[in-house]
């Protein structure tokens, strides 16, 4: 694992932290909402999804974005729901729960997309072509 990719994960794992942190801000400020919104909308999801391979085409890399949000949303669904369910539900509670799971996987490898797979799979393919003349060249 490079540096980038440590860094990357140690956001992802404070991002959550941060916007917990945010809930002692006067409500109704900027400040306050807009952490906690886009750790909601995207912390989750883009710790799930990353690390991706560091050479990974444009294809993977805007296939991780489109997924972070829904992925994120889901889980804070699920999250909710369950502390509804235990008649436990309180925003500094959610914002734990959210915080914790996304610490946790910020620690564990990414999920592997498709498109990753596709692109390191056209790599291998296209180095073992090169070397016996059957690039499909005329």
């Amino acid at each position: 694992m490079n540096r980038t990719q440590a860094q990357l994960r140690a956001v992802l794992a404070l991002s959550g932290w941060v916007a917990l942190g945010a809930t002692l801000l006067p409500a109704g400020a900027f400040l306050r909402w807009a952490p906690i919104l886009l750790f909601v909308t995207f912390g989750p999801g883009l710790a799930l999804l990353h690390p991706q391979p560091v050479a990974s085409r444009p294809a993977a890399r805007l296939e991780t974005l489109a997924l972070a949000a829904p992925l994120s949303w889901s889980l804070a669904t699920l999250a909710a729901t369950a502390l509804f369910l235990v008649q436990g539900f309180s925003a500094t509670v959610f914002l734990i729960s959210l915080a914790a799971f996304c610490t946790v996987a910020a620690l564990l490898p990414g999920l592997p997309l498709p498109a990753a797979i596709r692109a390191a799979g056209d790599e291998s393919a296209e180095a073992a072509g090169a070397g016996t003349g059957a690039g499909g060249e005329p």
